[in-house]
């Protein structure tokens, strides 16, 4: 899910990453989801952006992140910003992918990394389960939940999306418990999200699975 659409149009995502109070992975991986989904859920003045970005099914985001200064100004600029527990990031309309706003295009987008530093909440549904046999940075991996995210979206039918919407467009992002059930729930019909393999990691690869009730069985088997 990260080829260059014909259109090279692009998500951009900024997580807040201040130096002493950087979030908790799965908060940031949660919130850049629950970012996505609020775009699609309500893309308001950027419909068409929105339309063209998504029209040819290839969905690329890129995460990058911000402090102090940095993210001042990024949060002046047209977008969305999503706060969930310890993390904030921030959604903004689709891009060209070689023509991003200045004080986007100069933030840093390599080597984001965090780690979790307790134990989170239970998980709700819908959950995004990342493979446990991939390594990926954060960055990456929000990038990744995103685009389960957007799968589940798709996959779901109006009153899902409008129980969703009530709910205030929660999800829970985890790692399987191993890889033979990370497979078994790609083999459930469930939204898959294949990565092209640009960055950190082999073309084809599995990455995510969005689980819910309502989505088991209504994606058609790999």
């Amino acid at each position: 899910m990260n080829d260059e659409s014909d259109e090279l149009y692009v998500l951009p995502l900024v997580v807040r990453i201040e130096r002493a109070t950087p979030p908790e992975r799965t908060d940031a991986l949660e919130a850049a989801a629950m970012a996505v989904l609020s775009l699609l859920a309500d893309p308001g003045e950027w419909a068409a952006e929105l339309h063209a970005w998504q029209s040819t099914g290839k969905i690329r985001k890129v995460v990058r992140r911000a402090r102090g200064a940095e993210w001042r100004r990024a949060v002046a600029l047209p977008g969305r910003t999503v706060g969930h527990r310890t993390a904030e990031v921030r959604v903004h309309p689709p891009v060209p992918l070689d023509d991003w706003p200045r004080d986007l295009a100069r933030l840093q987008v390599k080597g984001t990394e965090l780690s979790d530093t307790q134990a989170p909440p239970p998980a709700a549904p819908p959950v995004l389960w990342a493979n446990p046999s991939l390594e990926m940075t954060a960055g990456k991996a929000m990038a990744q939940a995103g685009h389960a995210a957007q799968l589940a979206w798709w996959a779901s039918d109006a009153a899902e999306r409008a129980a969703w919407r009530e709910a205030g467009l929660a999800v829970s992002v985890r790692t399987a418990p191993d890889r033979d059930d990370f497979d078994a729930k790609v083999a459930a019909g469930l939204p898959v999200v294949r990565d092209a393999g640009f960055t950190e990691i082999e073309p084809g690869s599995c990455t995510f699975v969005a689980e819910a009730p309502w989505l088991r069985g209504r994606v058609a088997r790999p």
